[in-house]
């Protein structure tokens, strides 16, 4: 029971975390994107394998004080 609290308190922690950080301070941007896709049959049917990979940068802008 204590390792449950334990788990929902950090939860709790980096939902408040989240709420209070200034996001605007950060400039994301995409690099790259790549989708590969395979299909493939199978004795239940049709299956289609996709894998996405994006790739970004993250620019922290200095805080003005």
């Amino acid at each position: 029971m204590a390792g449950l609290m334990r788990s929902l308190g950090q939860f709790v922690g980096h939902i408040a975390k989240a709420v209070k950080t200034d996001v605007s301070s950060t400039e994301r941007r995409e690099v790259s994107r790549t989708v590969e896709e395979e299909e493939r049959e199978t004795e239940g049917g049709k299956v289609t394998l996709r894998r996405t990979v994006i790739e970004e940068i993250e620019v922290e802008k200095p805080r003005e004080e």
